[in-house]
């Protein structure tokens, strides 16, 4: 898919995650069990908006970026402004975040979640991580959580990252990578776009981008794997109806046929890691 292409798919899909979530339909609970299974606590949780838990990421960057009160921070593709409200708690006062979104939807529920429960030290700004909307060494940590793999442009996301970042500053994202690449039929589905397989890369390119980008100390701290597939019941000629599951989200893949057998072995194809990388 052009570029183009993919930035009004993905922004199309999460569109609606937003739309859903700011009604009184969304499924809480649920929710709550994805990111509780991705590292967040339930004191974490219970911490922020309801409406900010949306159960989507890969990991929990803020446990692990070590947040010091008067810090600034910048999180690329804040959504419903999870690790805002998390990171907030912890640069205090006198820190700041600054979340960046292209999705008009998420950045009004984001900032409506700030508003309502009196979030003083947020800011949701409308904005491309291929373009952010930040002054050149302004930040001092970036934090991103499972949103790099849907730019088609991840150099320049890393190469942005850096200018923005503030001379001893430091990066810490979690994302999906690739084990192995993907098929073309994969590469554009639309379904796994969204849901972060179909745009990302191989791991080892991932990582030699952000030390392109001039970025040094680049840790992989955490790594799992993200896909399972589960047999939801049985149809009535008897044959097993497959789900796969992506981080608690089921994805119907019943009417993509020809892509099941290579979409059956995604699990063997990507994993979750959590990255952390400074700029001295």
């Amino acid at each position: 898919m052009e570029s183009k292409e993919v930035k009004k798919s993905v922004r199309d899909s999460y569109t609606k995650v937003a739309k859903r979530s700011s009604s009184c339909c969304g499924e809480e609970s649920k929710s709550v069990d994805v990111s509780k299974a991705l590292g967040y606590s339930l004191d974490e949780l219970s911490s922020i908006p309801d409406e900010a838990n949306m159960g989507l990421g890969c990991g929990n960057p803020t446990a692990i970026a070590s947040l010091k009160e008067g810090e600034v921070v910048l999180d690329l593709g804040s959504g419903g402004g999870l690790d805002c409200f998390l990171a907030s708690q912890k640069v205090g006062d006198t820190g700041k975040v600054i979340g960046v979104d292209m999705t008009p939807d998420m950045i009004d529920l984001a900032r409506d979640n700030a508003e309502k429960n009196s979030f003083t030290n947020v800011e949701f700004r409308l904005g491309e991580i291929e373009n952010l909307p930040a002054a050149d060494n302004s930040i001092d940590v970036i934090i991103s959580n499972c949103v790099i793999n849907l730019s088609p442009e991840k150099q320049r996301v890393f190469n942005e990252a850096f200018r923005v970042l503030k001379q001893g500053g430091r990066m810490i994202i979690s994302d999906i990578v690739l084990l192995k690449p993907l098929s073309e039929a994969i590469r554009n589905n639309k379904k796994l776009l969204a849901a972060c397989v179909s745009g990302a890369e191989l791991k080892n390119k991932y990582l030699e981008m952000i030390e392109n980008a001039g970025f040094e100390d680049i840790q992989v701290k955490q790594k799992s794997d993200n896909i399972t597939q589960e047999v939801e019941r049985e149809k009535e000629d008897g044959e097993p109806e497959v789900k796969l599951v992506i981080d608690g989200v089921t994805i119907d893949i019943e009417d993509i046929n020809e892509d099941k057998e290579d979409i059956l072995n995604l699990g063997k194809s990507i994993q979750s890691i959590t990255v952390i990388a400074n700029k001295n």
